[in-house]
């Protein structure tokens, strides 16, 4: 199991970012797109490139409603040519990218369609636009390693178009093997629905951990980002009364009251609202050798790669730096990585 980071982008830091991943061993980083919390993500992850050798580097995630398909595809393919293979285009329907700017993520219908079209312009093809055909024309003259299509699921609906659509499926549904596996059953049922051989498809999952001796520092640093991941969950699927008693009113103060003014940030009542057992369930926060354990019993699971998110906005900088070095030790442990390309 491959594991990487997935990161907030900044203008002065994305190059060191994605530097420091490569140094410690992770497989890939990929940097967040949501343009009124980070600078725009393509130019971010051109300097990532250059800044790099061997780690695979992409969006985690961009959306289809900000961004045309074929502006998406011209800007991951230029990404490929200049990372000499090393891209990655991850995608979802879009969230906090949305919702600053006023707009909801695509429905799933018009997602499908974005993606057929995303993979046409990708490869070269000629895309029906009203009666207008269109192609990424700069292809004709530059030789290009496919650039694979990774989509973030979360619901039943999603992970059956990227069953069908995608190369890789990133799960958005915690660090709950039992949820895990279950989601990887169902997109599996759903490529073979699709005439589609399962074993095609790569299955990954973003994960929150913060590794720190103090479980107490660790559940306060980790508090912003694994609501975000719990909020874009929105628990579809899942049957809130099902959960241990201690996780319910987070469950639901999550579902109802999410602050978007405080996304990803460790210090908004959302976040807050989580109690240490919803945190446990749902991410991996506390010493070296737990996190450990819990990344060995999810790749059990058979996923292919895990992108970590290592906590929150607004987490001490110290607490951060420590807890990405100890990450490093988990790859060490449990994964495979930047020299195992496959």
């Amino acid at each position: 199991m491959e594991l990487g980071l997935l990161m907030f982008p900044s203008p002065t830091g994305s190059a060191n970012m994605a530097r420091m991943a490569e140094g410690l061993g992770f497989r890939s980083v990929v940097f967040a797109d949501t343009q009124c919390l980070t600078p725009e993500v393509w130019s971010q992850l051109m300097l990532a490139a250059s800044a790099t050798e061997r780690i695979e580097i992409g969006t985690g995630v961009t959306n289809p409603v900000s961004r045309d398909p074929a502006v998406t595809a011209s800007a991951a393919l230029g990404l490929q040519v200049a990372s000499g293979g090393r891209a990655v285009l991850g995608i979802g329907r879009g969230d906090s990218s949305m919702a600053k700017i006023g707009r909801r993520p695509a429905p799933p219908d018009d997602f499908d369609l974005y993606l057929q079209r995303l993979r046409a312009y990708l490869e070269g093809e000629q895309v029906e636009r009203d009666g207008h055909p269109s192609r990424i024309e700069w292809l004709d003259d530059t030789p290009v390693p496919p650039v694979p299509i990774e989509v973030a699921a979360t619901g039943p609906k999603v992970t059956e178009i990227a069953a069908r659509r995608a190369d890789r499926i990133c799960f958005a549904v915690g660090a709950d093997t039992e949820r895990l596996a279950e989601c990887m059953g169902r997109a599996r049922r759903a490529a073979e629905a699709a005439g589609r051989d399962p074993a095609e498809l790569r299955f990954g999952a973003f994960v929150n951990c913060v590794i720190h001796p103090d479980r107490e520092v660790a559940r306060e640093a980790i508090r912003g980002g694994l609501s975000v991941f719990a909020h874009f969950s929105g628990f579809h699927g899942m049957d809130i009364e099902s959960l241990p008693e201690g996780s319910r009113a987070a469950a639901r103060h999550l579902r109802s009251s999410y602050d978007m003014a405080n996304h990803a940030v460790a210090a908004g009542a959302h976040a807050q609202a989580l109690d240490a057992e919803f945190i446990h369930r749902f991410g991996i926060a506390g010493p070296l050798d737990e996190a450990i354990a819990r990344f060995q019993e999810i790749r059990e699971v058979g996923l292919d790669f895990v992108r970590v998110v290592p906590g929150s906005r607004d987490m001490p900088r110290e607490v951060a730096g420590a807890s990405i070095q100890a990450l490093a030790k988990v790859v060490g442990e449990v994964g495979s990585g930047a020299d195992s390309r496959s």
